[in-house]
């Protein structure tokens, strides 16, 4: 048996990375499939230094999203799955709201769409990691930007979760972005982008799994290995 039971996966952007690029190929990491995604990096770490720098792109960037028809092709933001869902993320906001965050854009339902289960894309700004909505795996497009002092910082606040699916770091240094990333415990991790590469293996640290799928190793869970113990100095005849 193997399990793969979802995420709430951290992009840490470093001092040096460019914040308009570093915004643009993150948002598709961070929305995808309106935010319904497992590796979805929800949480998005900036350091106190470039904070407002980082949620104002942000906020621009998501503001720019098309949010319609999802069979129209120009659309980046479509309905939840089910009302269920969309009650779900919804709570989460109002949750957020509560817990003494901000919400720097959206928050609600977008007016044009009376029919399907929209809600807008939403950037809480003023994020603590100890607050829910840091902390459990929304599933919806909202996302938390989180402030940490530095690096050691960074790397604590993304590991400080019940979930170890995915994760990304933004860098001028790809060599540094390594070394971050080795850091950081989650079965997946990118460096200046987001990927999934089917040959390897895919899964997660504690709460996001057990085993894993994909590559030589997501066979493992299909084999059952067979130990054969000779006497002591036996050297057998034939390789096998």
């Amino acid at each position: 048996m193997t399990l793969e039971l979802g995420g709430k996966s951290a992009a840490i952007i470093l001092d040096d990375a460019d914040v308009e690029q570093t915004v643009a190929a993150l948002l598709p990491a961070s929305l995808m499939n309106n935010g319904q995604a497992c590796v979805a990096q929800t949480r998005v770490l900036a350091s106190k230094r470039r904070y407002r720098a980082v949620a104002d792109a942000l906020v621009a960037a998501v503001g720019q999203l098309p949010v319609g028809d999802p069979m129209d092709p120009a659309t980046m933001i479509g309905p939840l799955v089910a009302a269920r869902q969309r009650e779900r993320v919804e709570g989460y906001i109002r949750l957020g709201r509560e817990e003494g965050a901000r919400v720097a854009l959206g928050g609600g339902r977008p007016a044009a769409y009376s029919r399907g289960w929209y809600v807008e894309p939403t950037v809480f700004v003023d994020v603590d990691n100890g607050m829910r909505i840091a902390r459990e795996e929304i599933f919806g497009p909202v996302l938390a930007v989180i402030p940490y002092d530095d690096e050691g910082d960074a790397v604590r606040i993304a590991n400080d979760s019940d979930y170890g699916l995915s994760g990304t770091v933004w860098t001028n240094d790809v060599d540094h972005g390594l070394e971050i990333a080795r850091r950081v415990r989650t079965g997946t991790y990118t460096v200046n982008s987001f990927m999934m590469e089917f040959s390897a293996p895919f899964g997660g640290f504690k709460s996001s799994g057990l085993g894993r799928e994909l590559g030589p190793e997501g066979l493992s869970a299909y084999l059952e290995p067979k130990t054969i113990n000779l006497p002591m100095g036996y050297e057998p005849r034939t390789s096998y």
